[in-house]
C-alpha cells in the first residue's frame, strides 16, 4: 500500500468508501451518486442541492431534519424507481454530482501550510449543519463556517471536536413561558459520519489519563466539503458507565465532567491525530477548552528527552489561540482538587511537580488560592493569540494583562482577528443569484474584494426591494407554521395558537431578536419600557417581533430573560404580533437572517467580544441596529445601519435605562419613518440606499475568506516584549 494513501493514513477515508458504497445500494443505479454527495456536508452550502433533496419528497426531507441520508434511506422504493425513470432528474443529479466531484478533486492551493500537514483546528463544538448535533451557539457555528471557508480557499485544515451522544439540549416552553429542557440520543449511524478504524479493521481508539485510569475515545470522521472534520468518542463498552458520558453532552453542568471533556478534546485530540499518522503544522486553539492540546504536545517532547523549557518552546511555536469571550463564565477555571480528580499525575509528564503545572494556569502564579484558568493556560502556552474584533482585542488586552506584569497594556501581546461568516451558507440563494446577475458569476470568489460589491449600488431600488418583500413573504410564512405549531404543543387554546398566523404580514417591519440568551445579551431591553414598546407594535406603522434563542439549563437569569420575553405576547394590544420561536438551531437562524428587515442587539459592552447573527442579516439585505460593541463598532459608518453608543462605567441599571431608551428613540424616530415613508412608486427608497451601504461596507469584511486570509497571513509568534515576558514566566514555573 503506497505512503498516504487513504488505508494508510487510518484517517476514516477508507470507511467512507465503503458506507457510500452501502448506502447506493439502496438506491436504483440512476440514483447511486446521491450517496456520494449525502456523505459530505459540502451539498449544504450549494444552491441546488438542498432543493433537489427536497424535491425527493418534501414531506419526507422535513421529517428527516434535512438530513439526505436519512431520505435516503426513508423514502419509499417505489418512489425512488420513479425518479430513476425520470431523465430530466437523473440528468440534473448526474450534473451535480460531477460539479460536486470536481469541486472535491482540485487539489489543494499554494500556501505556508503544506498539504500534507495541515492545521490543527480544535474545538468543543462545531456548527455545520443543523443535522449535526455537535454545536450549542456561535462559537460552533464560526468554527463550521471557518471549516467551509478553508474548503472553498482549498487550504489543508482539519477539525478536531467531540461527537457527543446527546448533544445540546432541546427547548420545550410551557403556557407560561418557563423553559425546560431534555436530551436526545444522537444516532450516528444516520449521520453522514464513519469510525475510523485500523488496517485490522477494528475501530481506532486512543488512551486518555483520566480520573486515574485509562479512559478509551474512538474517532468519527465527517466530511466539511475537503475538509475531515475528526470527533471524538467515549460512548465504549470498555469505559465504565460515567466515562461513557463523558462526551454525552455539551457544556455539561457537572465541573468535573466538563474538566475532563476538555482533557478528552485537548489531549485525546493530539493522541487521535497521532494515532492516524497526521502530523500537523500548526495547532489553532478556537478558546480555552481545546488548552490541553499543548499539554499532550509538551508531555510527547518531554518523553523524547526534552526539557519542559525546550518542549514548551516548540510547542508554542506551533501554537495559535483564540480568545471569543471576556464573559467570566466563557472563560472556565478549576480548583486545585477538581484538578487533582481529573488529571492526577499529568504534571509528572510534564517535568513538573504538582505547585509548577498549576501555576501556569494562574494569572497570578503565585497565588495559591487562585483556580487552574483554561485561558491563562492557553495564553501561556500558544505563541500566538487574538480576540475576535479590534475592540475585542482591546478588552483581552485589559482583561489578561496580568500575565504579563511590567508590560504596558497596550503592549500586550493579544492582537485581534474579527470574525467573519461564511456567505454560501447565510446567503439566501435568491440574494446569491441577483449579486451573479450585477456583480458576475463567480463574484464568491472575490468576496473580500471591496470593489466586486460597489455594483451593488447600480441593482435599481425596484430589485432590491422587490427582493426582500419575497424573502420577507417567505419567513413570515415560516413563522406562522412554526408558531402555531409552538402554542399547541404548549396545550394553549386554538384561537390563541391561530393568532400569529391571523396577523403576522408580510407588509410590516419585521425584527429579529435572537442568540444564545445569556444576561449580557440583554434582550431583556426590549420590554424594558413596555408602554411605549407596545406602542411600537400597536402603531398604524407597526413592527412585528420574533424572538428566539436558549437559555443555558443552570442559567436561572437568563431563564427569566425567557418567560419576560415571551409574555410580551399576552400583552393587550399585541395581538400575536410578538412570537418566540422555540428550539433556535441554525436551521430556524439561516431563516431568521434572511427574512429580517432589522436585526437587533443589545449587549452590555464590553462583554460582546465579536457576534455575527447581524454579519449574516446584512448579506441579506438586512439592517443593523445594535450598541457600539463587538464587530459592529468597527462595522457601523453612519449610513448601515443604527448604533446606539458604548459608555462604560455606568452602573447597570442607569446603563440599561438609557440604552432601552435609545432603542426606542431609534425605532420611533428613525427606523419607522424611513421604513414605511414610501415614494409614489411604493419604495422606501431611503431604507434600500441603506441596505446598498450596508451589503457594500459590510459584504466584503466580515466574512470568513477575509478572516481566513488574515490568519494565515500572520506569522505566529508573539512580538518581542512577549517572548521577554515569557521568558520570565517560565522562570516562576521553576520557582
Amino acid at each position: 500500500m503506497p505512503e498516504g494513501s487513504p488505508a494508510s493514513r487510518l484517517d476514516g477515508s477508507l470507511q467512507l468508501l465503503a458506507a457510500t458504497e452501502t448506502l447506493a445500494g439502496h438506491l436504483p443505479p440512476a440514483l447511486k451518486p446521491l450517496a456520494r454527495v449525502a456523505y459530505n456536508y459540502a451539498w449544504s452550502w450549494t444552491r441546488e442541492w438542498p432543493r433537489l433533496f427536497r424535491s425527493i419528497d418534501p414531506e419526507r426531507w422535513q421529517r428527516a431534519g434535512e438530513n439526505p441520508i436519512r431520505l435516503a434511506q426513508e423514502v419509499s422504493p417505489r418512489r425512488m424507481e420513479e425518479l430513476a425513470r425520470d431523465a430530466d432528474f437523473v440528468s440534473r443529479i448526474d450534473r451535480l454530482a460531477g460539479d460536486l466531484e470536481r469541486y472535491l478533486a482540485e487539489p489543494m492551493r499554494p500556501s505556508q501550510v503544506p498539504a500534507d500537514r495541515p492545521v490543527a483546528f480544535m474545538c468543543a463544538e462545531f456548527g455545520v449543519h443543523a443535522t449535526l448535533p455537535t454545536y450549542a451557539g456561535g462559537l460552533g457555528v464560526l468554527a463550521g463556517d471557518l471549516l467551509k471557508e478553508a474548503s472553498d480557499q482549498r487550504l489543508p485544515l482539519l477539525g478536531l471536536g467531540i461527537l457527543y451522544s446527546q448533544g445540546s439540549f432541546h427547548q420545550r416552553l410551557d403556557e407560561n413561558g418557563l423553559q425546560h429542557e431534555f436530551w436526545l440520543e444522537t444516532d450516528a449511524e444516520r449521520l453522514p459520519a464513519v469510525l475510523v478504524r485500523d488496517l485490522a479493521g477494528s475501530r481506532l481508539t486512543v488512551e486518555v489519563p483520566l480520573r486515574n485510569r485509562k479512559v478509551l475515545a474512538q474517532v468519527w470522521r465527517v466530511d466539511v466539503g475537503r475538509v475531515p472534520l475528526f470527533l471524538l468518542d467515549t460512548n465504549l463498552a470498555a469505559n465504565s458507565p460515567a466515562d461513557r458520558l463523558i462526551g454525552a453532552r455539551l457544556y455539561v453542568g457537572d465541573r468535573e465532567t466538563r474538566l475532563a471533556q476538555y482533557a478528552l478534546l485537548g489531549m485525546g485530540g493530539v493522541r487521535a491525530l497521532r494515532a492516524m499518522g497526521l502530523a500537523p503544522s500548526f495547532i489553532h486553539l478556537n478558546e480555552g477548552h481545546a488548552a490541553f492540546a499543548q499539554l499532550e504536545t509538551v508531555a510527547g517532547l518531554v518523553a523524547s528527552g526534552c526539557s519542559f523549557e525546550e518542549a514548551a518552546g516548540r510547542a508554542r511555536a506551533v501554537g495559535v489561540f483564540t480568545t471569543h469571550t471576556p464573559v467570566a463564565a466563557g472563560n472556565d477555571a478549576f480548583s486545585a482538587d477538581q484538578m487533582r480528580a481529573t488529571l492526577d499525575e499529568v504534571h509528572l509528564r510534564l517535568g513538573l511537580d504538582w505547585e509548577q503545572f498549576l501555576r501556569l494556569g494562574r494569572c497570578h502564579p503565585d497565588d495559591p488560592y487562585e483556580p487552574f484558568g483554561m485561558t491563562p493556560f492557553a495564553l501561556r502556552m500558544t505563541g500566538r493569540a487574538n480576540g475576535v474584533s479590534r475592540r475585542h482585542g482591546e478588552v483581552s488586552r485589559r482583561v489578561w494583562h496580568d500575565i504579563w506584569p511590567g508590560v504596558a497594556v497596550e503592549d500586550v501581546p493579544i492582537e485581534h482577528v474579527t470574525n467573519g461568516v461564511h456567505v454560501p451558507t447565510w446567503m439566501a440563494s435568491s440574494v446569491r443569484n441577483l449579486l451573479d446577475e450585477y456583480m458576475g458569476r463567480g463574484w464568491e470568489n472575490n468576496v473580500s474584494e471591496s470593489h466586486a460589491w460597489r455594483c451593488v449600488q447600480d441593482i435599481p431600488d425596484e430589485v432590491i426591494w422587490g427582493l426582500r418583500n419575497r424573502l420577507r413573504t417567505e419567513f413570515v410564512a415560516y413563522v406562522r407554521e412554526r408558531s402555531v405549531h409552538d402554542r399547541l404543543g404548549r396545550g394553549q387554546p386554538i384561537a390563541y395558537a391561530e393568532a400569529a398566523a391571523r396577523v403576522w404580514d408580510e407588509r410590516v417591519l419585521t425584527v429579529g431578536f435572537a442568540r444564545r440568551i445569556a444576561t449580557y445579551k440583554r434582550l431583556y431591553l426590549i420590554s424594558a419600557l413596555p408602554e411605549r414598546a407596545l406602542n411600537l407594535i400597536r402603531d398604524p406603522r407597526p413592527i412585528q417581533l420574533a424572538i428566539a434563542g436558549k437559555a443555558h439549563p443552570q442559567d436561572e437569569e437568563a431563564k427569566r430573560t425567557v418567560q419576560q420575553l415571551f409574555t410580551m405576547d399576552a400583552m393587550p394590544g399585541v395581538s400575536g404580533r410578538v412570537v418566540f420561536l422555540e428550539e433556535h438551531d441554525m436551521a430556524m437562524a439561516a431563516r431568521l437572517v434572511q427574512g429580517c428587515d432589522l436585526w437587533v442587539n443589545l449587549p452590555r459592552p464590553p462583554l460582546e467580544a465579536s457576534g455575527t447573527s447581524g454579519m449574516k442579516s446584512a448579506l441579506n439585505g438586512g439592517l443593523q441596529l445594535s450598541v457600539l460593541d463587538g464587530w459592529w463598532a468597527e462595522a457601523y459608518d453612519g449610513t448601515n445601519g443604527w448604533a446606539i453608543p458604548a459608555r462604560e462605567g455606568l452602573d447597570a441599571a442607569t446603563e440599561d435605562a438609557r440604552d432601552a431608551s435609545a432603542l426606542l428613540d431609534i425605532l420611533e424616530q428613525e427606523v419607522l419613518p424611513l421604513f414605511y415613508d414610501r415614494g409614489q412608486d411604493g419604495i422606501p427608497h431611503g431604507w434600500v440606499q441603506r441596505i446598498k451601504s450596508s451589503m457594500i461596507s459590510i459584504g466584503p469584511r466580515f466574512n470568513t475568506a477575509r478572516m481566513l486570509n488574515e490568519y494565515l497571513a500572520r506569522a505566529p509568534a508573539r512580538p518581542d516584549p512577549a517572548e521577554r515576558q515569557q521568558a520570565d514566566a517560565e522562570s516562576t514555573i521553576r520557582e
